[in-house]
C-alpha cells in the first residue's frame, strides 16, 4: 500500500501541540543554554576506566608488560579532557546558569573547577584497583561454582556493580553532580543490582547472583560481607521538616559491620539498624532493629505440606498447587 502524503499534512499541528506541552510540563525537557552531561560520554568514560582497572579484558587485546604503559597513557589523556567536560557541565547544571551572557565568562571556572575534580579522581585509580581486586577475590573464594579469576572478571555481575559503584562513590565523595547516579543507574540496568553511589562499602565485598539487590545511599557496609540476590538494605520512613519536605542527607539506612552474610530475598531497614560484626541474616527475614555481634537471625521454619496423590490442575478447585 503506498503512503498517503495527505495524512501528513497533520504533523505540523501535532508538533505544535507537542511544542505547547513543553511550557505546561516543565520538569520532563531541559530547553536551557548550559549543556547537561551527555549521557553517552558518561558511559565512554566508563567504558574507559574499566579498560585500566581490568587491562586486557575489554576492548583491547594484545597488551603486555611493554605496551601497557602507553595503553594506559593513552585512556589517562582522554579521560583527563573527557572528565573536564563532563564535570563543568554537571557543575554548571548544579549552578542553574540559564542566561547566556553569563556562560562565556563562567565556563572557563567551571572549567577549571571540572579538571581540578578531574585530577584528584584520577589519583584515586590506583586505590580503585586494589579495592576491586579484593571484590574479585571473594567472588572467586566464596563461589564454589568459579573456576577462575577470569570467570569472575567476565561473567559476575556482582562484580560489574561493584566496580562501577566504586568509581560512582569517588566522584560522590568529591560532590560531582548528577554524574555518579548516571553511573549507577546505568548499572542498575545492566545488572539489576541498584547501589546508591552514596553508599560506603568495605573490601572483599561479594554480591552473589545479585539481581534485585538494593543498597540505599547512606547504607554503611564493613569489610568481608557477603550478600545474595534479592536483599535490601533499605529506609523505613523519610524524615520531614516543619514544611512537609523530605530532609535530605539524614542516615537512613542501615549499618552492617565486617564479615556479615545476608542471604536472599532478606529486608533490614531503618538508620539506627546496626547488623554486628560476624552476623548472619538469613533468608527472608524482615528486620528493623539491631543485632549484636555473632548474631544469627532466622525465620521460623516454614511447615510444607506434601501431597502423594496426582493433583487436580484445575484451578477452580486447586489454586493453591
Amino acid at each position: 500500500m503506498a503512503t498517503d502524503f495527505r495524512l501528513k499534512e497533520q504533523l505540523p499541528d501535532l508538533t505544535e501541540q507537542i511544542v505547547e506541552t513543553y511550557t505546561k510540563c516543565s520538569t520532563t525537557q531541559y530547553l536551557g543554554h548550559t549543556p547537561l552531561p551527555r549521557f553517552g560520554e558518561v558511559i565512554s568514560i566508563m567504558e574507559d576506566l574499566t579498560d585500566i582497572i581490568f587491562p586486557g579484558y575489554r576492548r583491547r587485546e594484545g597488551l603486555h608488560i611493554g605496551n601497557v604503559t602507553y595503553h594506559v597513557g593513552q585512556l589517562i589523556d582522554g579521560l583527563h579532557d573527557k572528565l573536564t567536560r563532563q564535570i563543568a557541565r554537571a557543575l554548571m547544571h548544579q549552578q542553574n546558569i540559564r542566561t547566556e551572557n553569563k556562560c562565556a565568562e563562567m565556563v572557563a571556572d567551571f572549567e577549571a573547577q571540572g579538571q581540578a575534580i578531574a585530577i584528584k579522581f584520577l589519583d584515586k585509580i590506583p586505590e580503585l584497583r586494589r579495592l576491586l581486586s579484593t571484590d574479585v577475590n571473594a567472588a572467586f573464594v566464596g563461589d564454589p561454582a568459579c573456576k577462575s579469576h577470569e570467570e569472575v572478571i567476565f561473567c559476575y555481575p556482582g562484580v560489574h556493580a561493584i566496580t562501577a559503584h566504586r568509581i560512582a562513590h569517588e566522584l560522590y565523595r568529591l560532590e560531582v553532580p548528577i554524574i555518579p547516579r548516571m553511573i549507577s543507574e546505568h548499572s542498575h540496568g545492566e545488572t539489576g543490582i541498584d547501589i546508591h553511589p552514596g553508599a560506603s562499602i568495605g573490601e572483599h565485598f561479594f554480591i552473589d547472583h545479585g539481581t534485585g539487590v538494593v543498597i540505599g545511599e547512606t547504607c554503611e557496609i564493613g569489610a568481608h560481607c557477603k550478600i545474595y540476590q534479592g536483599v535490601t538494605l533499605g529506609a523505613i520512613s523519610f524524615p520531614m521538616d516543619a514544611d512537609g519536605r523530605l530532609i535530605r542527607g539524614a542516615k537512613r539506612h542501615p549499618t552492617v559491620e565486617d564479615h556479615v552474610v545476608i542471604y536472599a530475598n532478606a529486608t533490614v531497614l531503618g538508620g539506627k539498624t546496626l547488623i554486628g560484626k560476624n552476623s548472619i541474616v538469613g533468608s527472608s527475614v524482615w528486620l528493623t532493629k539491631s543485632v549484636e555481634p555473632f548474631t544469627t537471625v532466622l525465620n521460623e521454619t516454614p511447615k510444607l505440606r506434601l501431597k502423594n496423590e496426582a493433583p487436580d490442575l484445575n484451578p477452580e478447585h486447586n489454586y493453591q498447587i
